[in-house]
C-alpha cells in the first residue's frame, strides 16, 4: 500500500507534518465546532443557577442520567487518552486497554456504594466528606492541597502536553498560540456557567469524540486489510533500523513487538503489566480515580436523584468498553502503517522523527489522523481531539475551583458570603489558566517516553493512600481521624520517595545494561500501588485501634452502615433532631447554646413541613436516596449485564 511506504526519508518529521496542511474544508469544520461549543456552553450558562453555590458547583443537582454518563466519560477520555493509550498500544500491545476494561466495575462501585454516602452527607467536594466523616480540619485541608497539586502535575500537565503535541503536529501552527487560545475558550464557559455548562458541552463532545474515533478506527483497519490481519501485521511491524542491524549479526530485539502483545494477562514478574499487579494495582488506582476524585464524583453528584446517578454510571461503564478498539488497537494499526516512525528505537533516529530520543510512540494517533483521513473527515477528527482537550480541561477547572473555594478559601475567610465564594471560584479558574500556560515549557522538556505510563506511574505512587482513607472511612466505622491522617501521610510519603527515585534514575536505552537500583526495575509500578496501599492500611488500623473510637452519633449518615438508618426513616412521622442532622465529631464542634439548639430545631421543623410539599422536596430528608423499585430492578439488571460483558471481553483477550 502506498501509505506503508511513507517514512521520514523526505525530510524531518516536523517538515512532513507541516506539509500536511489542513484544507479550507477542515478549517471550516473546526471553526464551526468552536462556534457550536461556545453556543452550547453559553446556553447552558444562561439556564444554570449561577447565583448559588449549589447551582454553580453542582448544576443545581438537576442533571439526568444521559448528560451525567456522557460527562463522566468525556471527563475521563481526554487528549492524553487518545495520544497516551494509542502510543502505548503501538509500543506494547493491548494490555494497556485493561485500564479501560476494569473501569466499568469501578464506575458501578461509585454509583452503588460510594455515591449514596456522599449524597447522604450533602457534600459538594470530596475533602468536605472527610471533614464530616472524620472531623477536624487538617485532613480536609491536607487532601485539598494534595488534590490541587495532583491536578496541576498530572491532569492539567498531561492534557496540555498531549494537546500541544497533537496541535503542533496536526496544524503546523505556533503551539503556544494554539494552546493559549484553547485554554481561554475552555475557561470562558467554565467561568460563565459553572458545572452545568461543562456537563452539557461534555455531552456534545462525547458524541464528537465517539464519531471521530470510530471513523479513524474504520479507515485505519481498512488500510491494513481489516481486523483479522492486525495480529499478523503488527507482529511484523519492525523499524528498518532494527532489520538493518540483523544484517550485521546483531540479534537485538529492540523494536520487535512483544510476544504477548495480544494478551491482557501477562507474566507476573518480567512483563510490563504483570497480571497480579494489573488486577490489584488498577483496582486501587481506578477506585481512587472513579470513586474519590473530585472531577468524577462532582458529575455524579449533579444528578437529580440517586437513580439518575446510577444510570449515568451504567452509561459511562458501557462507553468505557469502546476505547480498547478506537484508541488502543487503532494505535497498533499506526505502528503497522508507520513502523519506522512510530516504532523507532535508535535515539538519534527518534530525535530526528519526533524530537524525543526516548521514542515516538506518542505520535501514533496524530499520524493516523493526518495521513489516513481524507479532507473534511480530518477536520472532524481534529475537532474531536480539541473537544477531548476542552472537555478534560474544563472539568479540571470547574472541580479545582470548587475545591479551592469551598475547602480552602472558606477556612481563610470564614465570613465569606456566597457571592464572594462564587467570585473566588471564577478567579481560581483564571489563575489555573495562567499556571497552565506557564507550565507548557516545562512539559515540553520533561514529558518523554510513553505518556500514559508516565501518568499511571505517578498515580500508582500517590493515589492509593487517598483511596484508603475514603474506602475505610465508608466501610469501617471504627476508623478515626488520627488513623486516617497518619495513614495518608505515611502512604503519600512512601509514594513520593518512589517517584524521586524514578525521576532521578533514568531508564537505560534498549539494549544497554541495567544500572538502576533493583527496587526500580524489579518492582513494577502497579505493584508499588499495592505496597503503598498496604502501608497506609497498616497505619490506619493500628493508629485507629490505639486511639479513641468515633462516637456513633458522629458517624450518622457518613458510613455505609449508618446511611441505611437514615434511609429507613418512616415517611409518616417527623424524625427527631438527632435522626435528621449529620453530627460532626464532637471534638471539633463548638458547644451550642439553648438558643442555637432551638433555632436549629425550628429550621428542621420548617424543612420537615416543606417535605409535605411534593414540588419542593427537602434536602434534609435525603429524598435522592429513595428509589423506585421498578427502576431499581432494571438498573440492577443492566449493571449486571455490563459486568458480564466486561468479564467476557477480559477473558476473551486474556
Amino acid at each position: 500500500m502506498e501509505i506503508e511506504t511513507t517514512t521520514a526519508a523526505n525530510g524531518t518529521q516536523g517538515d512532513n507534518f507541516k506539509s500536511s496542511v489542513l484544507s479550507s474544508v477542515d478549517i471550516i469544520v473546526i471553526v464551526l465546532y468552536f462556534i457550536v461549543t461556545l453556543a452550547v456552553g453559553l446556553w447552558a450558562s444562561r439556564s444554570s443557577s449561577r447565583r448559588s453555590v449549589k447551582g454553580y458547583f453542582l448544576a443545581g443537582r438537576s442533571m439526568s442520567w444521559l448528560p451525567v454518563g456522557a460527562s463522566l466519560f468525556a471527563s475521563n477520555i481526554g487528549t492524553g487518552h487518545f495520544i497516551g493509550l494509542a502510543g502505548t498500544g503501538a509500543a506494547n500491545g493491548i494490555a494497556i486497554g485493561s485500564f479501560e476494561w476494569i473501569a466499568p466495575y469501578l464506575i458501578l462501585l461509585l454509583g452503588w456504594v460510594f455515591l449514596p454516602v456522599y449524597v447522604s452527607c450533602g457534600v459538594y467536594t470530596m475533602p468536605e466528606y472527610l471533614r464530616k466523616r472524620y472531623g477536624g480540619q487538617r485532613l480536609r485541608i491536607a487532601m485539598s492541597v494534595i488534590s490541587m497539586m495532583l491536578y496541576v502535575l498530572t491532569k492539567i500537565a498531561v492534557d496540555i502536553y498531549a494537546g500541544a503535541l497533537f496541535i503542533q503536529l496536526a496544524l503546523g501552527i505556533n503551539m503556544y498560540l494554539a494552546i493559549v487560545s484553547l485554554l481561554v475558550v475552555a475557561s470562558v464557559y467554565t467561568i460563565l456557567g459553572g458545572l452545568k455548562a461543562v456537563i452539557y458541552t461534555d455531552t456534545m463532545q462525547t458524541v464528537v469524540m465517539l464519531i471521530g474515533g470510530v471513523l479513524v478506527m474504520a479507515m485505519s483497519f481498512a488500510k491494513i486489510g481489516g481486523y483479522n490481519v492486525l495480529e499478523e501485521r503488527y507482529m511484523n511491524a519492525i523499524p528498518k533500523t532494527t532489520i538493518d542491524s540483523w544484517g550485521t549479526s546483531n540479534s537485538t530485539t529492540c523494536g520487535v513487538p512483544r510476544a504477548d502483545s495480544f494478551h491482557i494477562f501477562r507474566d507476573a514478574v518480567d512483563s510490563d503489566l504483570p497480571w497480579p499487579g494489573m488486577l490489584s494495582g488498577i483496582f486501587l488506582l481506578g477506585t481512587w480515580y472513579w470513586c474519590t476524585d473530585q472531577v468524577i464524583v462532582q458529575r455524579a453528584l449533579a444528578s437529580n436523584s440517586i437513580q439518575h446517578a446510577k444510570g449515568g454510571c451504567v452509561l459511562a461503564g458501557f462507553l468505557k468498553l469502546i476505547p480498547m478498539y478506537i484508541i488502543v488497537m487503532t494505535g497498533m494499526v499506526s505502528r503497522v502503517l508507520f513502523p519506522d516512525e512510530v516504532a523507532c528505537v535508535e535515539p538519534s533516529e527518534c530525535e530526528r522523527v519526533c524530537q524525543n530520543p526516548e521514542g515516538c510512540s506518542n505520535i501514533a494517533y496524530p499520524k493516523l489522523v493526518l495521513e489516513v483521513l481524507p479532507t473534511g473527515l480530518r477536520g472532524i477528527m481534529v475537532a474531536a481531539m480539541l473537544s477531548a482537550l476542552m472537555s478534560s480541561l474544563t472539568s479540571i477547572f470547574s472541580s479545582t475551583s470548587t475545591i479551592f473555594t469551598l475547602d480552602i478559601w472558606t477556612r481563610i475567610r470564614k465570613t465569606a458570603t456566597e457571592k464572594e465564594q462564587l467570585i473566588v471560584g471564577k478567579i481560581t479558574v483564571v489563575l489555573l489558566v495562567a499556571i497552565s500556560i506557564l507550565w507548557i515549557p516545562i512539559l515540553l522538556t520533561s514529558a518523554g517516553g510513553q505518556l500514559f505510563i508516565y501518568l499511571q506511574g505517578i498515580q500508582s505512587a500517590l493515589g492509593p493512600p487517598i483511596f484508603a482513607i475514603y474506602f475505610y472511612g465508608i466501610l469501617f466505622p471504627r476508623i478515626n481521624e488520627k488513623g486516617a491522617f497518619w495513614g495518608l501521610i505515611v502512604g503519600f510519603s512512601g509514594g513520593i520517595i518512589r517517584l524521586i527515585l524514578d525521576f532521578s534514575h533514568k531508564a537505560p536505552p534498549c539494549g544497554d545494561d541495567e544500572y538502576r537500583p533493583a527496587i526500580l526495575f524489579k518492582i513494577n509500578y502497579l505493584y508499588v500501588s499495592s505496597i503503598v496501599f498496604a502501608a497506609s492500611t497498616i497505619v490506619i488500623f493500628t493508629v485507629s485501634y490505639l486511639t479513641a473510637p468515633p462516637k456513633e452519633k458522629e458517624l450518622y449518615g457518613t458510613t455505609w452502615k449508618t446511611i441505611h438508618k437514615r434511609m429507613a426513616e418512616s415517611h409518616g412521622r417527623k424524625p427527631s433532631l438527632e435522626e435528621r442532622v449529620v453530627v460532626e465529631p464532637s471534638e471539633n464542634v463548638e458547644p451550642e447554646s439553648n438558643e442555637m439548639v432551638e433555632k436549629k430545631e425550628e429550621d428542621i421543623n420548617n424543612d420537615y413541613r416543606a417535605e409535605t410539599d411534593q414540588s419542593k422536596p427537602s434536602e434534609y430528608h435525603l429524598s435522592d436516596l429513595y428509589e423506585d423499585e421498578g427502576y431499581a430492578f432494571w438498573l440492577n439488571a443492566i449493571a449486571i449485564s455490563l459486568i458480564i460483558i466486561t468479564t467476557f471481553l477480559m477473558g476473551y483477550y486474556g
